[in-house]
């Protein structure tokens, strides 16, 4: 699988991503066991996880899949380790914030994460003690790089700089945000600030929460996302005619391409400019074997210039 560096930052990452949002629930240990045993077989080595995931529980199944199936050694662990509330604060409070990196690496069962992704930026907790907690973090071994997750364009930039005048291990290297053909939002200013810092985005639904791979194009199918109560408004949010025009170019480019809509889609957020890697979600290896394969498709520059075209930032 290619790999990359991350913005200008020396850390090196798989240029698609396992994210695993649904593991502790939808997908159980023995499932999240064959999906990174096929990801690191096919050079995958970032992998996302968040204390939100199942209420902790899908670090604690990555935890024991490490334990037994994969060396810790082999992936890049990118984790978001605070959940809001508590005697020592929420959001971005020192506190808060390194007791909630203290739980993540507790239920993980490791001593650090390659990469400490702060939950956002919170307007009610001075930048400074932000950047404290990511100074302690890193003088004590327990992360390695940090990022920041969902900001705007001017919270990154305030980071960076702030992070920059205090010293070079507090700027931030990462941002994850969602990015597709049909949320192309970062490009209006989130995308240009993390550029002009050297910081890579990491993308997440970069399938537009599974609309892209064409699925939808004709229904709902029962054992789709869209048809369960709890995530239909989370796919719906993505369905309309803008997209339905986006998903049509998207059948058509592979039909040309002789590949799956679904390697199109994740090709084209793979290898814009700034992004370090797209991350995607599976609910079994199948599932990911096919988002694997996006790996060896590049889009002729006629393709991706239509896509571009039809996909346009409003």
């Amino acid at each position: 699988m290619r790999r990359g560096r991350v913005g200008s930052s020396g850390l090196e990452v798989s240029q698609i991503g396992l994210g695993t949002m649904t593991w502790g629930s939808g997908t159980d240990v023995d499932g999240a066991t064959e999906q990174l045993i096929a990801f690191v077989d096919a050079g995958g080595t970032l992998v996302e996880t968040a204390d939100g995931y199942s209420d902790g529980a899908a670090q604690e199944v990555l935890g024991e899949v490490l334990a037994s199936a994969v060396p810790r050694e082999d992936l890049v662990l990118a984790g978001r380790g605070t959940l809001p509330g508590g005697p020592l604060g929420d959001g971005a409070a020192r506190g808060a914030l390194l007791a909630g990196l203290d739980a993540t690496l507790a239920r993980i069962g490791t001593d650090h994460l390659d990469l400490w992704q702060l939950p956002g930026f919170d307007a009610n907790v001075p930048v400074e003690e932000t950047l404290s907690a990511v100074q302690i973090a890193v003088l004590a071994g327990k992360a390695r790089y940090v990022g920041l997750v969902a900001p705007a364009g001017w919270q990154l930039a305030t980071l960076a700089e702030r992070g920059r005048s205090i010293g070079s291990i507090t700027v931030p290297v990462s941002a994850q945000v969602e990015y597709s053909l049909l949320c192309r939002d970062p490009e209006h200013d989130l995308l240009p600030a993390a550029n002009y810092h050297g910081i890579g985005l990491l993308a997440w639904a970069p399938l537009g929460r599974g609309v892209l791979t064409g699925k939808y194009a004709d229904g709902t199918p029962a054992d789709s996302r869209a048809a369960s109560a709890e995530l239909a408004s989370y796919v719906e949010a993505r369905r309309n005619e803008r997209s339905a025009r986006i998903v049509q170019a998207v059948l058509t480019a592979a039909d040309g391409l002789g590949t799956s809509p679904l390697s199109v889609a994740l090709a084209w957020v793979r290898d814009r400019p700034g992004v370090g890697a797209a991350i995607v979600g599976a609910r079994d290896v199948a599932q990911l074997t096919a988002s694997m394969a996006a790996d060896t498709v590049d889009l002729p520059a006629e393709i991706r210039a239509a896509l571009d075209d039809v996909s346009g930032p409003v």
